[in-house]
């Protein structure tokens, strides 16, 4: 009996061993390129986060964004009770495309870490009564994990509705002022 649950182990870490795929980089340049051309599908480029009634409202399509923000509404959603960073309960906003979707909805990839932002990122955060805004995705995250980033320029009454606007910096940034981002916020706000 021993010999054969000795034979057995063998067989069995031989398998293991066998089974461990062979680096090829044709394979894994097609695997890349499956990736890119994936990625590359999803709208990736914006995320726009409203707190609010301890929720967290995320959205990956602006149209949907702007339409939540004048009617506090989405015709379709996903919710997670309890799943934000602090127990908030998440709900993303979705498109009609998206609502019988199971995977592939950007807002959740990118929450949960599965899909990278654009190169040309851009966010805004809707937080005690100020929009905060963002073209750097590790300040978006800075922001998600602690209510705050530590640089940041802030405008306030430049919402479109009187709101402080807040600027999110990096340290190299933080000395000028954010002509480029505060350009993107105005064009995409119409103001």
């Amino acid at each position: 009996m021993k010999k054969l649950l000795v034979a057995l182990s063998v067989a069995g870490m031989m398998t293991g061993c066998s089974s461990v795929p062979e680096s090829n980089s044709t394979q894994g340049d097609a695997k890349v390129v499956e990736k890119t051309a994936a990625a590359s599908s999803l709208n990736n480029e914006d995320l726009f986060v409203v707190y609010e009634e301890g929720r967290m409202n995320i959205f990956y399509d602006a149209d949907l964004y702007k339409d939540f923000l004048q009617l506090g509404e989405t015709s379709f959603r996903k919710t997670f009770i309890g799943a934000g960073p602090k127990g908030e309960t998440l709900m993303y906003g979705l498109t009609k495309a998206d609502k019988k979707k199971l995977t592939g909805i950007p807002s959740i990839e990118m929450m949960e870490g599965r899909l990278a932002p654009a190169n040309d990122f851009y966010g805004e955060i809707i937080a005690d009564g100020r929009i905060n805004v963002f073209d750097d995705w590790k300040l978006f995250q800075m922001f998600m994990a602690h209510g705050e980033v530590p640089f940041r320029l802030t405008d306030i009454g430049a919402g479109p509705k009187g709101e402080t606007v807040v600027y999110a910096l990096t340290k190299e940034t933080k000395k000028k002022r954010p002509e480029a981002l505060i350009a993107k916020f105005k064009a995409f706000r119409a103001m």
